[in-house]
């Protein structure tokens, strides 16, 4: 277990406690570059402004830095990016994760061209470590110019709720374009959550480290070594379909249907306030962590559009990385159409999603619950894009388009030259459906596995997870 404060509920934290707060009690070790003494007139400390440790977290090695703003405003000088470009290194040896507590107002001034690449040796650091070891960057202040660039070169980011990061300032941006705005209006967490810069916030320093600790629970310490296993536990219902409406047009939370497989109900949801019309989460099912893809029904009626594209295929591509099966639970009425989705390039992020899932090489399954339609039935993990196994629920309706849309084209004749072209359309959509969206017909031609009752789902993907487990 991690360090334990005599006062849980802290604000703000030192650098060393954010350390100790991160790794299991006693397990931390602090590793110091080279002093630089009184350089430009400042009084250097120990790693020049940034603390660097190695630790175990739940016994498993770690390696970790954080950077100290009340020294010089955090900022980044030749001696400062040695230390952190250091722990990189020494993570890529040891196979190790690494976190970094993030507070800095960039490049420091007094030192020119030697800061600025010392931000170039860690932004080379962090991408030769991508898809390699997990990198999570807590951003535990105000984080400017390098300071926003780096942590955006990682696999997540945790902000505190005190915290904002920007690549220029607001005494720059009013100066430039005369606009007067905040350091949280310009950069807080409320900002970064929805745009996907952040993909955690949380309350206190505290809480973020904490946080770090539980989403590492869920990844390899490296990319080929086996996933943690944890305790196996029930599922947080017997049926995960309990509030899921019939009514294709209804919503509700597809979280609780992700509660209803998940061992004791839990996830650990990833970027939930950004494109919050698609679900990103991790689980685990007997004890296994696993990926979640889902539509969300609540937002949007689960449509796919540019932003939930792009954030559909970063996770996929992070959990292909680090070796997590993925679950992708399927209900969407297809791709939103309109000129802005055109204008925001859906196609082009699209394709990034499709192209994510396709290259995939861990186990992948999928479970449509309700409806799966046009050009969105083939992203969201079909079994013609490589998924391992596809089951539906029995009510689900798969096709090119809804029943009335589709009879609307393919009848408008008949439709137009009725005397009553509602209880027509009604009469032939009924018929349409049943000739071609039951899964059975799907099914029958080989696009589905197989049919299951909700009330089977977790043992049904259990069961599928076994069968293609494997040692990585």
């Amino acid at each position: 277990m991690s360090s334990v404060l005599t006062k849980t509920e802290v604000d703000t934290l030192t650098p060393m406690q954010r350390l100790e707060t991160l790794c299991d009690a006693g397990s931390l070790d602090v590793i110091r570059s080279e002093v630089v003494s009184g350089h430009m007139g400042l009084k250097a400390r120990a790693g020049d402004g940034v603390v660097g440790g190695a630790g175990l977290v739940e016994g498993r090695p770690v390696f970790c830095y954080a950077q100290d703003n009340s020294y010089v405003g955090g900022s980044l000088g030749e001696a400062h990016a040695a230390t952190i470009v250091r722990v990189m290194e020494l993570a890529d040896r040891a196979r190790a994760p690494v976190v970094g507590f993030v507070g800095s107002g960039g490049a420091r001034m007094q030192e020119g061209v030697r800061a600025l690449g010392g931000y170039g040796r860690i932004f080379r650091q962090a991408v030769a470590l991508s898809g390699k070891v997990p990198q999570i960057s807590v951003i535990s202040g105000l984080s400017a110019g390098g300071g926003a660039y780096s942590p955006a070169l990682t696999d997540w980011v945790v902000m505190t709720e005190g915290a904002s990061m920007f690549l220029t300032g607001p005494g720059v941006v009013k100066e430039a374009l005369g606009e007067e705005v905040t350091a949280a209006e310009l950069g807080g967490h409320r900002v970064h959550e929805r745009n996907g810069v952040a993909h955690f916030v949380a309350r206190t320093d505290h809480d973020a480290a904490l946080l770090a600790r539980d989403l590492l629970g869920y990844l390899p310490s490296h990319c080929d070594l086996p996933l943690p296993i944890a305790a196996p536990r029930p599922p947080g219902a017997t049926d995960p379909s309990v509030h899921v409406p019939s009514e294709a047009r209804q919503v509700y939370d597809v979280r609780s249907v992700i509660s209803g497989v998940a061992d004791g109900g839990e996830l650990l949801e990833v970027a939930p306030g950004w494109a919050r019309n698609l679900v990103t989460a991790f689980i685990r099912i007997e004890g296994r962590p696993v990926g979640v893809i889902a539509n969300q029904p609540r937002y949007l009626g689960g449509v796919l559009d540019a932003a939930s594209s792009e954030k559909g295929a970063r996770f996929v591509n992070q959990c292909n990385s680090f070796g997590l099966p993925m679950l992708v639970l399927v209900d969407t009425p297809g791709f939103m159409p309109g000129t802005r989705q055109e204008a925001a390039g859906v196609i082009r992020l699209g394709a990034t999603f499709v192209h994510a899932f396709a290259k995939a090489t861990v186990p992948r399954l999928t479970v449509i619950l309700r409806k799966s339609f046009g050009g969105a039935f083939i992203t969201m993990n079909s079994k013609d894009l490589g998924a391992d196994y596809v089951f539906a629920w029995p009510q689900a309706e798969i096709g090119v388009m809804g029943a009335k849309p589709a009879v609307g084209i393919i009848h408008r004749r008949e439709l137009a030259a009725s005397e009553d072209p509602e209880a027509a359309r009604e009469e032939l959509a009924e018929r349409y459906a049943e000739q071609h969206l039951r899964p059975q017909v799907a099914a029958a031609s080989g696009h589905i596995d197989e049919l299951i009752e909700p009330e089977q789902t977790r043992a049904r993907v259990a069961w599928a997870f076994r069968s293609l487990e494997r040692t990585r």
